[in-house]
């Protein structure tokens, strides 16, 4: 267990930080936070490269093949990535398709490259965190170990209703987006439909998240570290609910049934069908409308944050095409 701190950042966000910075709760080794995550794992290749330029020898024969050594850091003052790190060599002179060709590639973590004297651009990713460098192998003599700094982090996410209830992951699902909105308002997408608990690897900087959970849908702008994995958690304002039409409190629902919710100002939110449809509100006053055997049963009702509940609408014998009804409301059993 990493040692974090925890941060709140205003209402309904809960920031958990692992990281390795001064003054803080530490973890020992800050890449330790994204090894654990199968998602981020691969095997490590040590591929050799000698067709970049023209050659009248052996390389290894003559030495001309230079070991080219690379290391990934998340932050300036952090340890070596070891793993979930894709490397990339590309020659400077593009091609016919005005690209710069790809010459050789690697994952895992810390690698090396045999090239042939020349220039290169060097490429390690981390997710959608990338640096790119370009280096210069010498014809006479040893290059130094190239070190890249990633300035990277991640986040976890999760969510709550009210202010503590679990919502089942698979009603669950963000989208991160950019901090800065473009000129038509909209902000760039990085990256969608991520799971809850899914580590993204991210450069540092702010980000734009937003949480959906049934019909509810809730935004907050969270800050990535260099070097640390924040655990933020959303809290949505919401309720999970299920509609029953019956012919008494508690009774068996009645299928075949058409439902209609509406907002106190009288706008359709949603439409289902069966005998106990369940959604997802947000926290505020509805009407649920009840079709059955082409008469209406209808009632008000009101959803509070992180209260699931079963909201009844009462079948009163000889309806009429609109039979308004008290109901009834009560908390649903996890």
């Amino acid at each position: 267990m990493h040692p974090c701190s925890r941060i709140f950042l205003g209402t309904g966000l809960a920031i958990l930080v692992a990281g390795a910075a001064a003054g803080s709760a530490l973890a020992e080794d800050a890449t330790e936070a994204f090894e654990s995550f199968p998602s981020i794992a691969g095997p490590r290749k040590m591929p050799k490269l000698t067709g970049f330029s023209p050659m009248t020898s052996d390389p290894i024969a003559d030495g001309t093949l230079k070991d080219i050594k690379l290391e990934a850091l998340l932050a300036e003052k952090g340890g070596p990535v070891e793993a979930g790190l894709t490397w990339r060599v590309f020659s400077p002179i593009p091609g016919s398709d005005g690209k710069l060709p790809l010459l050789a590639t690697s994952e895992g973590g810390s690698t090396a490259f045999n090239l042939v004297p020349g220039d290169y651009f060097v490429n390690v990713s981390f997710g959608r965190a990338s640096a790119t460098r370009k280096i210069r192998v010498p014809e006479q003599g040893a290059l130094d170990k190239q070190v890249l700094v990633l300035d990277a982090g991640g986040i976890k996410l999760n969510a709550v209703s009210g202010s503590d209830v679990r919502i089942p992951p698979a009603d669950l699902s963000f989208s991160v987006y950019s901090a800065d909105t473009k000129s038509d308002g909209e902000r760039a997408l990085i990256v969608a439909d991520v799971k809850p608990n899914t580590v993204v690897r991210l450069g540092a900087g702010t980000y734009h998240v937003t949480s959906s959970y049934g019909n509810a849908s809730t935004a907050a702008d969270i800050q990535v570290e260099a070097g640390k994995l924040t655990e933020a958690t959303i809290q949505h304002r919401a309720a999970k609910l299920t509609l029953k039409l019956v012919s008494e409190p508690g009774g068996e629902a009645i299928a075949n049934t058409a439902w209609t919710i509406l907002t106190s100002a009288g706008d359709t939110v949603d439409e289902e069908n069966g005998a106990f449809p369940t959604l997802v509100l947000l926290e505020g006053s509805y009407s649920a409308v009840a079709r059955y055997k082409d008469k209406i049963y209808e009632r008000d009702f009101t959803v509070k944050a992180g209260v699931n509940a079963d909201v009844e609408v009462l079948l009163s014998s000889g309806g009429n095409d609109a039979n308004p009804n008290q109901g009834a409301i009560s908390d649903a059993q996890d």
